[in-house]
C-alpha cells in the first residue's frame, strides 16, 4: 500500500530544504504552514525517550487532541520499553479522533534540549516513524495511509536545515525500498547506508558527523556536507498562538 508523506513545517527555511533535496520525489507534498492544519491518518511529533509533551509541537498537539494523548503516549512507552523509549524507536498511539487518528512519537534525543547537530539522530528518529507505519499497518491493515512529518530537530536540536533534510530523505527512502519486522532491523539497514550512528544521547558522546545520504552524495541531490550554518533565528515558533513549532526537540 502505497502511503502519502506530507512534510510540514512552519519555518521557510526548512521548506525550502526540504524542496531542494526532495526535488526528484513529486510524490511527497511539501508544506509551509502547521501540523494541525494537515488531514492525514497520522501526525508525527519529534518527542523525548519519557514521552513528556510538554513543550514545542509536543505541547501544540497536547493541547489539539487534549491531556489524555500524553497518558497514553507515556503508557505506550512504559509497556514497550520500560519508560524510556531509544533514540531510533517509535510509539503509534490511537488518538480517539477521526484525523488524526494515530499519533506517531519518536525521539529526537533522550533528555530535553539537547544539541543533537554532532549526530545521525535525524535518520534515526525519521526511519523509526516510518517503521511504526509499516508495524501499524501489519497489525490492522490500511490504518495508516497518509503521514505528515515536521522538520524533525532542526529547531532545539540545532540541527541546520540542509542536513535535516538530507537525512529525513534518507529515512524516507528506506521506508520506501524496505520493510522490517522491528526496530532493530531498520537501524541495522539505516547503519549500512550511512555507516556507525553514534550514540543516542549527547551523554559523553563522540563526535558524529552528519555525513549525507548514500544516493546523495552520489549526484541525486545536493550534499549534505555542504551545508549553511544553523541560525537560531531561523525558527519562527508559534507556541503562543497554538499553532506550529517547528519542532519538540
Amino acid at each position: 500500500m502505497q502511503v502519502k508523506v506530507v512534510l510540514v513545517d512552519v519555518n521557510p527555511k526548512m521548506v525550502q530544504a526540504w524542496r531542494s533535496t526532495f526535488e526528484e520525489n513529486p510524490e511527497v507534498e511539501i508544506v509551509q504552514g502547521s501540523m494541525l492544519e494537515q488531514q492525514v491518518s497520522a501526525w508525527v511529533s519529534p518527542t523525548n525517550s519519557a514521552g513528556r509533551m510538554d513543550g514545542g509541537l509536543d505541547l501544540v498537539i497536547k493541547n489539539a487532541l487534549g491531556g489524555p494523548i500524553e497518558k497514553k503516549v507515556q503508557s505506550e512507552i512504559g509497556a514497550l520499553f520500560h519508560g524510556a523509549m531509544p533514540v531510533g524507536h517509535a510509539t503509534c498511539v490511537p488518538t480517539g479522533k477521526p484525523v488524526p487518528g494515530y499519533l506517531i512519537s519518536t525521539p529526537t534525543m533522550i533528555a530535553s534540549s539537547e544539541d543533537i547537530s554532532d549526530t545521525l539522530n535525524v535518520a534515526l528518529a525519521c526511519a523509526a516513524a516510518f517503521q511504526a507505519v509499516h508495524m501499524q499497518n501489519a497489525k490492522l491493515p490500511g490504518s495508516v495511509r497518509s503521514i505528515a512529518l515536521p522538520g524533525l530537530g532542526a529547531n532545539t536540536g540545532r540541527v541546520p536545515v540542509e542536513i535535516c533534510a538530507d537525512l529525513m530523505w534518507t529515512g524516507y527512502s528506506l521506508f520506501r525500498r524496505r520493510e522490517f519486522d522491528d526496530f532493530k532491523a531498520m537501524r541495522v539497514a539505516l547503519e549500512e547506508e550511512l555507516g556507525d550512528l553514534g550514540p543516542s544521547s549527547t551523554s559523553g558522546k563522540k563526535k558524529v558527523a552528519a555525513a549525507p545520504p548514500m544516493s546523495k552524495a552520489n549526484g541525486n541531490g545536493h550534499d549534505a556536507s555542504a551545508n549553511a550554518d544553523f541560525d537560531d533565528s531561523d525558527d519562527d515558533d508559534e507556541v503562543g498562538s497554538d499553532e506550529d513549532f517547528d519542532d519538540t526537540e
